[in-house]
């Protein structure tokens, strides 16, 4: 197993995410029914900070994931919500395990 992993964490500006939560539920939701390549997408909240958001991106390849960032509703996502965030790190990861539950 090496699927592709994106980890992007970034912070919302303050009163601003009312608006940017919708957007970035709505790119991880077309992400996952739109892309063949994109096997999961999570938007977790920071429960200390509600402005600290993280994404936790699987592809198959990074091949999709060259891919998802070529798409339309990509682009359309950044353009809105980029002004509102603080700060974004994003790292490339391989995963090499993913235990499931029996």
């Amino acid at each position: 197993m090496s699927e592709y992993v994106i980890s992007v964490d970034f912070e919302i500006k303050d009163g601003m995410l009312d608006q940017a939560l919708p957007l970035v539920i709505g790119n991880a939701t077309n992400s996952v029914q739109n892309e063949p390549g994109c096997l999961q997408f999570d938007v977790v909240q920071d429960t200390a900070n509600p402005n600290h958001l993280m994404l936790f991106e699987v592809y198959k390849d990074e091949a999709a994931f060259q891919s998802h960032a070529k798409a339309s509703y990509v682009a359309d996502f950044l353009a809105k919500a980029r002004p509102m965030f603080v700060k974004t790190t994003m790292t490339k990861l391989t995963r090499k395990a993913h235990p499931v539950k029996k």
